[in-house]
């Protein structure tokens, strides 16, 4: 009798020790919903600082489970990255004026859970004066940098994104080449968001390339250059 006793107490006991040290996992934040600056848009809001300056105000909608957002923001004009911390669901960040910009926010719940991360918006932060935006930077979608591309009867198909919150965006230029990509190769015109083409390449050789995009009004912007291999 004495040792079944004894064996319910250790029972009971270990059950109140397994009860006291288990906790449920931490839960993965939701991916937030961003508000403003609205995407593929001129900014025109924001407190002016100077000729060259302003402070704008970026929002999105809260995550359910997080503790902390992080909002990165690249300027697309030089692909330099900035980072910033918040409690909120809003925060005001002094940025270049006549300057085109993406961001998105991540959402940071517990630790141990799994950050989530939003959609990428772009905008141009409007300037005194401009009346009319060059095209945001062209996104060279393939093949991506650093990637080798197997030839179809010596030729490959490159794409690319591009988009103008004037709405004006006119064509493309192709440069293309085995050293700086400064090698035109053709014109295409821009009849819609994402646009290809085929070119002919050699085997095993190193190529670079990059898009020049042009609106109406002959501003031009530059996506800068990605490198590829063929096998």
């Amino acid at each position: 009798m004495k040792n079944i006793k004894s064996t319910i107490a250790l029972i009971g006991f270990i059950i109140v020790l397994w009860s006291c040290s288990s906790s449920p996992a931490p839960q993965d934040p939701t991916i937030p919903t961003l508000s403003f600056p609205l995407n593929n848009e001129t900014c025109l809001e924001g407190v002016s600082l100077n000729d060259s300056q302003s402070t704008l105000e970026f929002r999105w909608n809260s995550s359910q489970n997080a503790e902390r957002y992080s909002l990165s923001l690249d300027n697309l004009s030089n692909n330099q990255n900035q980072s910033f911390e918040t409690s909120g669901t809003s925060l005001s960040v002094t940025l270049l004026k006549n300057t085109p910009y993406s961001w998105s926010i991540t959402a940071k719940g517990e630790e141990g859970s799994n950050d989530a991360t939003s959609d990428s918006w772009k905008f141009y932060l409007a300037s005194s004066g401009i009346i009319n935006y060059a095209p945001f930077p062209t996104e060279l979608l393939a093949p991506r940098s650093g990637t080798t591309v197997t030839p179809l009867d010596g030729e490959i198909i490159l794409s690319w994104s591009g988009s103008d919150v004037d709405g004006d965006l006119d064509y493309f230029e192709l440069y293309l080449d085995e050293t700086d990509a400064s090698t035109f190769i053709k014109q295409i015109d821009a009849i819609s968001t994402t646009t290809e083409t085929t070119i002919e390449v050699q085997s095993g050789t190193d190529y670079n390339w990059k898009i020049i995009a042009v609106d109406s009004n002959g501003n031009r912007s530059n996506s800068g250059i990605y490198t590829f291999r063929t096998d």
